[in-house]
């Protein structure tokens, strides 16, 4: 590249005529001369730098849309299985139940196996819920848990007291249809589903809790009919709305009234 510019200088001084070119001249266009060629050196430094630039930002862009792709095939896979479990008449994923990752192996295959011992109970190895069908534990307008029930909620209380579950959490989370409370002497006692939902839980958590699972592993709420599975229109659909779910979660799943979930709040 210097060549070009000592070939432009000698045509200059060509063009100034044969004769005698002063020195300090020639010294000058030999130092503008070197001066275009450091310019265009930097110039080309510069171009390669932007080509590694552009390389750098396209490889990138590839990188974001294959991780487009992979969050697009997990959202998918995730709603196929939210619908699935409505199918199965288990409540859509909630939050807090979206850690079913914290429970080992071995604790999904064991509550796995305890559903299939007890048709009242629906187990989603997916999200961590466990459903149980409310006319089978509680007598209606009741929240006195029936004997039969009381065993699978002892082997569940089992279950969560093994070592590799111990970290976990349990919700407890009661739901009802949408008919009002029937019966003078059971208003008395539950003047609304809000009521009957949240006692039902309560009696769950109680039996949990005398099996074994400490106060402070359990959480309850009660979303009365609020929050249905089934269209009440018929007396079977309003049988799958009135039911509790028992939702293992992990320890580091925010839920309200666990102060530890929230840590950067009490701080």
């Amino acid at each position: 590249m210097r060549s070009i510019y000592l070939v432009a200088l000698v045509t200059a001084v060509a063009l100034a005529g044969c004769g005698w070119v002063p020195q300090s001249k020639f010294s000058a266009l030999e130092s503008q001369s070197r001066i275009l060629g450091e310019q265009n050196n930097a110039q080309l430094a510069e171009i390669e730098n932007l080509k590694i630039h552009a390389r750098t930002i396209e490889d990138r862009l590839i990188r974001a849309d294959q991780e487009l792709a992979r969050l697009d095939t997990k959202h998918t896979n995730s709603s196929a299985q939210m619908v699935e479990s409505h199918k199965n008449g288990l409540a859509p994923g909630r939050p807090f139940a979206n850690q079913a990752g914290a429970i080992s192996p071995d604790v999904h295959n064991q509550l796995a196996d305890l559903a299939r011992r007890y048709p009242h109970l629906q187990y989603d190895s997916a999200t961590g819920i466990s459903k149980l069908d409310s006319d089978v534990l509680f007598p209606s307008g009741d929240t006195q848990i029936k004997g039969p029930a009381e065993r699978s909620l002892r082997e569940f209380a089992r279950i969560m007291q093994q070592p590799d579950a111990r970290h976990l959490k349990v919700m407890v989370v009661g739901h009802t249809d949408d008919a009002g409370i029937k019966g003078r002497e059971i208003r008395s006692k539950h003047p609304n589903n809000w009521s009957l939902s949240t006692a039902r839980a309560v009696a769950v958590t109680a039996k949990l809790k005398d099996a074994g699972i400490p106060d402070d592993r359990m959480g309850v709420a009660g979303f009365a009919e609020h929050q249905p599975i089934s269209p009440n229109d018929t007396a079977d659909s309003r049988s799958r709305n009135r039911r509790v779910e028992i939702f293992v979660v992990g320890p580091d799943t925010p839920i309200v009234g666990w102060t530890e979930t929230h840590g950067s709040v009490y701080q």
